[in-house]
């Protein structure tokens, strides 16, 4: 039997901080033997969104019921009784759904811009709800007007997949000092194109990048080269990266984030109740354009485009999206500049594979780019260095027929953004971490198991004149083990499984500690070590 089969049982649409909110544990004891028909509702361990203790508006950006791929539209209305600067804005989707259905990727946009990216969770056939809250304050100048709203989540109701997708999205606003939030949030025009303001002094592009759409690119990390006995193939093996260019010049590289769905690596009972890091709140990446600023700024439109290296060409499965945030001069009329430095690396990227008993492909890439340029704003002139270098290497080993399949592979993305004007130089400097080290077997009685662990990391340090200001640590590990037998009718499937979250965020601004574990489908721990 071809593993492949199953691998994913994500089919939808093609399409920072989040939490998902759920109930309290169960004792152990009341833990069953396998998996029901009912469960818990999921919820991840990350931290609640803070929201001010003051004066708050809420409306209803959003209410549907998704059956099929026809997106919601309505229309925004900004809140009265708020003001229209706010302390903060707070985004909450409520779900529900019940029955069977696979994991489907939805998105939602306000006037053009994409302020959530999200993917859904497998059902009980007796129901689940669950909700997702994201901090939305950075959109706030698309908030500040009336709006064309549109909401997809792609789903498909028939005899078989009964399970319709039931959401409600609101925004609360929160009166008090206005947070810090960009002037402007701009969309891509015709033909890609971008036209900034021309007194732009900041300029950070935001791209949702997933590989979706349940074929190959949505496992992009499980592909091999061509000439290797694999269910998905690619020329150049699974390396891939998010690429921005600007006027056909390259702004910046990124590693996008392996998301594993709800219906994953063959098996959804790992995920249940403790879904994988960001499957429900999709990060986008952020890229620096200030240095590109100088030319953006001339007042003409300029072709922005994002591709993803790697993708065997003509294949669909990636969407990307994107939003530009605009910090603008109030003092200045026009902020001229120029581009100084463009350092592209060569992109190296080798995937061998050693034929045999097991197949086996190792993975070793690597690319490094430079960016620097100045802007002459009304506080003097101010220099923006962006350095990034992206790393991945992956060990995945098969059998024939991959009825075992194994893959080891770490992905890495430094980047650092100096500014350099007025007083000391400033620097941010991050370094990110992803890890997947799972396997897949199937026996000769159709058991089929899953063993997995996903690791989401960053640490970040803020300095100032070459000195340390702020610094933070993040740790979002998620283990399983889940086990179910294939070809039989659901009721006979005996599934087991056991799920544990572990999110630790600790530095200058505290500490963070969460543990969650899932057994059979009953939370039965969820403990804080801070």
């Amino acid at each position: 039997m071809k593993r492949r089969i199953v691998m994913s049982m994500l089919a939808g649409a093609t399409l920072l901080a989040s939490t998902l909110l759920g109930a309290a544990p169960a004792r152990s004891a009341d833990v069953p033997a396998e998996f029901g028909s009912d469960w818990h509702d999921p919820v991840t361990a990350a931290p609640p969104i803070e929201k001010p203790s003051r004066r708050s508006c809420q409306v209803t950006l959003a209410e549907a019921q998704f059956r099929d791929f026809t997106p919601y539209r309505g229309t925004y209305t900004p809140p009265k009784g708020c003001g229209d600067r706010w302390s903060k804005v707070v985004l909450r989707l409520d779900g529900k759904v019940k029955g069977r259905q696979y994991d489907r990727l939805g998105y939602l946009h306000v006037g053009g811009v994409e302020i959530l990216r999200t993917s859904t969770p497998e059902p009980s056939p007796d129901g689940i709800a669950w909700s997702v809250e994201k901090d939305v304050t950075r959109y706030s100048d698309t908030f500040r007007g009336k709006q064309d709203v549109e909401m997809l989540i792609g789903n498909v109701v028939d005899d078989t997949y009964t399970g319709v997708i039931d959401v409600k999205v609101t925004l609360t606003f929160y009166a008090g000092k206005p947070a810090a939030a960009p002037d402007r949030v701009l969309t891509l025009g015709e033909g890609n194109t971008l036209t900034t303001p021309r007194n732009s002094e900041r300029i950070l592009a935001e791209v949702y990048a997933t590989g979706s759409g349940g074929g190959c690119e949505e496992f992009w990390y499980l592909a091999v080269p061509d000439k290797a006995p694999y269910s998905c193939q690619a020329d150049g093996g699974p390396y891939r990266e998010v690429q921005i260019k600007v006027d056909g010049q390259l702004a910046g590289i990124a590693a996008p984030f392996p998301h594993v769905w709800t219906g994953g690596w063959s098996n959804p009972f790992l995920w249940y109740v403790v879904p994988g890091p960001r499957a429900f709140d999709v990060k986008p990446i952020e890229y620096d354009l200030t240095p590109f600023a100088g030319l953006l700024n001339d007042g003409r439109p300029h072709r922005v485009d994002v591709s993803v290296v790697g993708v065997p060409e003509g294949q669909s499965g990636w969407s990307a999206p994107v939003d530009v945030l605009v910090w603008q001069d109030a003092k200045s009329a026009q902020v001229t500049g120029k581009l100084t430095v463009h350092k592209a690396g060569d992109l190296a990227n080798s995937s061998t594979y050693t034929a045999g008993s097991p197949e086996r492909v190792d993975t070793d890439a690597a690319h490094r780019l430079t960016v620097a340029g100045y802007v002459n704003t009304s506080h003097g002139r101010v220099t923006t260095t962006v350095r990034r270098s992206l790393a991945n290497t992956s060990k995945h080993v098969w059998t024939d027929g991959e009825n075992t399949d194994v893959l080891d592979a770490t992905w890495t993305d430094d980047e650092s953004v100096t500014v350099d004007g007025r007083g000391p130089a400033r620097t941010t400097a991050t370094h990110r971490t992803y890890t997947m080290d799972g396997s897949i077997t199937i026996g000769s009685d159709d058991r089929l198991r899953t063993v997995l662990s996903l690791g989401d990391r960053a640490a970040v340090v803020d300095s100032s004149g070459g000195r340390r200001t702020v610094r933070s640590r993040l740790d979002d590990t998620v283990s399983g083990d889940a086990a179910w037998t294939l070809n039989v009718p659901r009721d006979q499937r005996h599934a087991v499984g056991t799920t544990s979250e572990r999110y630790r965020l600790y530095g200058s601004g505290g500490c963070y500690d969460r543990t969650l574990t899932a057994v059979q489908g009953v939370l039965t721990e969820d403990r804080n070590d801070c």
